[in-house]
């Protein structure tokens, strides 16, 4: 077993009870690396590390208060989505963002379909990182902007024009859209454009309706699949 668990918060973390990341790679400067990164994020966390999906789910029965799973989609003993799926069954709704060097959008979107609260790519910064915690946190779903996608590279069948797109939506609607799209919140969108949070609430819903989609995970895989991602996370 290289099950390894890590305080951060010295003192403080004992006065109050840590918050709990487990840690799932089967590299381990990757897994420590992004151990500390999250106990730069949260500093008085618990963090857990396992180098196996045989790991990570002894971790998971055995520690019932886990806050949030950083998760690999390709580990040694269990590759890809049937992982995945046996990982996110065991955590029972504790949030889980999947961690891959592959950009490729069929795994992002079914990394999604299956339960992930995220998908962060390996190359990412900590900013990157914090956002991508901190949306998971509050029960949103953040997705990163792929280079197949950015570069043009999706499957025909899937693509769509991203005009297509775009020409359905009013001027406002596509800056709401692409802030959407990077991940930002009602609250930060309305910030950013400097509207009310309700008019934000307005227009998202305006746009799935346009597009015909139930939510803003469905938003972003109808995007992913156009290439409209904005240029920046």
């Amino acid at each position: 077993m290289e099950v390894q668990v890590r305080s951060m918060g010295g003192e403080r973390a004992m006065r109050a009870k840590p918050r709990k990341f487990l840690v799932v790679d089967d590299h381990p400067l990757v897994r420590h690396g992004f151990a500390l990164s999250v106990g730069e994020i949260h500093p008085d966390a618990q963090i857990i590390e396992a180098g196996s999906l045989v790991e990570a789910l002894e971790v998971a029965a055995r520690v019932r208060d886990l806050t949030l799973v950083l998760f690999d989609l390709s580990l040694a003993d269990r590759q890809g989505r049937d992982g995945l799926r046996r990982m996110v069954d065991a955590l029972a709704g504790v949030p889980l963002l999947v961690i891959s060097g592959s950009d490729d959008v069929a795994d992002i979107v079914d990394s999604v379909r299956m339960g992930a609260k995220g998908y962060i790519l390996k190359t990412s910064s900590t900013a990157v990182l914090e956002h991508a915690i901190s949306l998971a946190l509050t029960g949103e779903t953040f997705l990163p902007l792929p280079r197949a996608v950015l570069s043009g590279n999706v499957a025909a069948d899937t693509a769509r024009p991203t005009g297509q797109i775009l020409d359905r939506l009013t001027d406002r609607q596509r800056d709401v859209f692409q802030l959407l799209l990077a991940g930002h919140s009602n609250k930060e969108i309305a910030r950013e454009l400097g509207v009310l949070e309700g008019t934000v609430k307005v227009h998202v819903r305006a746009i799935m309706q346009k597009l015909g989609v139930r939510n803003r995970t469905q938003v972003a895989v109808v995007a992913a699949r156009a290439g409209c991602f904005p240029e920046e996370v």
